[in-house]
């Protein structure tokens, strides 16, 4: 799973190390990127938010890992916590005050608000869940705070084969609607694997009473 969640993260991941290397070095303006020379802050924040959050979360979903390094789950949880909410936030504020291409239409203008939304909301409620100890309700929502976080990755697999099969990506419905099938497919995977480790605590709570 691990292998998988990086492997998923690694072209969003690759595509903002070339934006902060691009801010680093002074490149020359274009209209692709001058929104983010005119106020770099935003997109620093949500590059680095995001790649924390996208490399140490993947670590947080192997029950394995989690038995064997209890200690560095929470350690760890502590660090993704902020981080998560530092990329939601920040790419709320992008959506908001960010003069965006032509290919981002307001439907995706409105997704990015809507999973934004949905994302800060997931982790402050895991954030609540877990201080109350109500670990299976923390996982839950991070699990689902996690898949919102990757939909970039999945936006990227869907967008490459959406071109490779001759559609037109740079139509902003489309567009929209492409991205916007990412995030609910990655919620989708989220909602199974959450159904499917709330079967398996059932059914462990009632096998030994079947066996008596």
């Amino acid at each position: 799973m691990i292998t998988g969640l990086l492997a998923l993260g690694f072209v969003p991941l690759l595509a903002a190390g070339i934006r902060l290397t691009e801010l680093s070095v002074g490149a020359e303006v274009t209209p692709a990127n001058a929104r983010f020379s005119a106020s770099p802050v935003p997109i620093v924040l949500h590059v680095v938010g995001a790649t924390v959050y996208t490399v140490l979360g993947a670590f947080q979903f192997s029950p394995r890992f989690r038995r064997m390094r209890s200690r560095w789950h929470r350690i760890a949880g502590r660090i993704l916590i902020p981080t998560g909410l530092v990329a939601a936030l920040s790419g709320i504020w992008m959506t908001l005050f960010y003069r965006l291409p032509a290919h981002d239409g307001p439907l995706l203008g409105a997704f990015r608000l809507l999973f934004g939304t949905l994302m800060t909301l997931a982790i402050v409620l895991g954030f609540a869940a877990v201080r109350r100890r109500d670990i299976a309700r923390h996982r839950a929502w991070m699990m689902r705070a996690y898949a919102i976080g990757a939909g970039a990755g999945t936006q990227a697999v869907i967008l490459g084969s959406a071109v490779a099969g001759g559609i037109d990506v740079d139509d902003a419905h489309t567009r929209a609607l492409l991205m916007g099938a990412a995030w609910l497919l990655n919620l989708a995977v989220a909602e199974v694997a959450i159904l499917r480790t709330r079967t398996a605590r059932r059914t462990r709570r009632v096998a030994p009473h079947v066996g008596s």
